[in-house]
């Protein structure tokens, strides 16, 4: 979908929705609704925006992980190794 054609004012949604959501589906797009001239919410195929969530989840465990690393609360991965092959021995028992 071309930017000019994402923009769209909520009247045009509600007079075109289900052209607007099969087009939005199609080319997995993002439109932007505006209401009185201004962005007030996007609308987007459901398989970009599950992508976008994963995403997101994946950005705050590295954000995490990476504050955790600044505290100092690592482990040598020897260390972790030896406890996991240790974790993995006893569930195995």
């Amino acid at each position: 979908m071309k930017p000019s054609e994402a923009i769209k004012p909520i009247t045009y949604l509600k007079n075109h929705t289900s052209d607007v959501v099969r087009k939005v589906n199609d080319t997995r797009g993002t439109m932007i609704i505006t209401q009185n001239g201004e962005a007030k919410a996007v609308l987007q195929d459901i398989s970009t925006y599950e992508q976008t969530q994963e995403t997101l989840a994946l950005l705050k465990l590295l954000a995490q992980g990476r504050r955790s690393a600044k505290q100092g609360r690592t482990k040598p991965l020897k260390q972790v190794i030896e406890r996991l092959q240790s974790d993995l021995s006893k569930s195995k028992a």
